[in-house]
């Protein structure tokens, strides 16, 4: 995720517990998404969509992070 971003992720994963946590979440979620697609794992559609949505909604939350982060070195 954002691999673009590694340096302000690994800082921020070290100094913002909120931007850890999203950061681990979307990581258990991507793995779970994976173990779908690669048979290990068995859920619904319906339930892979919730999954790919959250996904989705942490990766932006984690995004505007990065940005702000990025933004208050400038200053």
């Amino acid at each position: 995720m954002l691999h673009e971003y590694r340096e302000e992720i690994s800082h921020l994963k070290q100094e913002n517990a909120h931007f850890a946590k999203i950061f681990d979440r979307h990581n258990e979620l991507d793995q779970k998404a994976k173990d779908v697609d690669e048979g290990r794992l068995h859920l619904s559609d319906a339930e892979l969509e919730t999954i790919k949505k959250e996904k989705l909604l942490l990766k932006d939350e984690a995004l505007r992070e990065i940005l702000a982060y990025k933004k208050s070195l400038e200053s």
